[in-house]
């Protein structure tokens, strides 16, 4: 894979317009762009998809499922049909829920492409300490963290789904837990130039991949750059070259 192709970049903006601007000025030096909350809400994931599908990049739907699993399948079925590469789904949601989205991204791709179901695990902007206040585990200790995390992309692998979302903290230990087969998304990816803004585990695209990372969800270093770097073409350019 070439360095240019790990690189998805994140359209977290408001409207239609500022993302195909984005798009326009970096579509030949990156590999995919990510879709999210923002954009999909704003505008409405139909229209998003076919607009983005213009760029002929592969895209990924960020749209973080997490319902019962009948309700999850209804939507993952309905974007698979808008013909996204990768989407997501919550770990939290559970093995039946997991189970559920990837056989309805099955039922789907029958006439069509069949989209990577990815479990998120445990968003980037969150520690140990805010996940102990929430006591989602009894976690203690970084170490503590990372575990969890890889129990939640073992657990993503055994209901089927074809990868994890995970900061770049955990990719080697799911890399070493879940083989080579298990595609790696990771956010939480900030060049040493960049302003860190609300990511708490993140580390450099360099670093990210060589830990074990398959794809790079980078957004504001790339969308919002610094005035030293100027523009998202330089920002992605000087990524690339970081990763090369």
């Amino acid at each position: 894979m070439q360095p240019k192709d790990r690189i998805f970049v994140a359209l977290d903006v408001p409207n239609l317009p500022r993302a195909l601007g984005i798009v326009a000025a970096v579509q030949d030096q990156i590999g995919g762009v990510k879709v999210g909350l923002e954009l999909l809400t704003s505008v409405g994931a139909p229209t998003v998809v076919e607009a983005m599908s213009a760029s002929g990049l592969p895209i990924f739907f960020d749209a973080k499922f997490c319902d019962m699993p009948n309700t999850v399948a209804g939507a993952v079925e309905a974007a698979t049909r808008l013909g996204v590469a990768m989407m997501t789904v919550h770990a939290l949601g559970g093995i039946p829920m997991l189970e559920a989205a990837v056989a309805a991204a099955d039922r789907a791709a029958l006439l069509g492409p069949r989209p990577k179901i990815l479990a998120v695990t445990i968003l980037t902007s969150l520690t140990w300490e805010a996940l102990g206040q929430l006591r989602v585990a009894p976690l203690a200790s970084e170490e503590a963290l990372q575990e969890y995390v890889v129990h939640l992309a073992c657990m993503a692998q055994q209901a089927g789904c074809h990868g994890v979302v995970a900061s770049p903290h955990e990719v080697a230990a799911i890399r070493a837990a879940c083989g080579p087969d298990l595609t790696i998304v990771t956010p939480g990816v900030r060049p040493a130039w960049s302003v860190r803004g609300d990511q708490q585990r993140f580390s450099s695209p360099r670093d990210a991949c060589e830990a074990g990372a398959d794809y790079l969800v980078i957004g504001r270093p790339i969308t919002q750059p610094p005035p030293e770097i100027g523009t998202p073409a330089a920002a992605v350019a000087r990524i690339v070259g970081e990763l090369a």
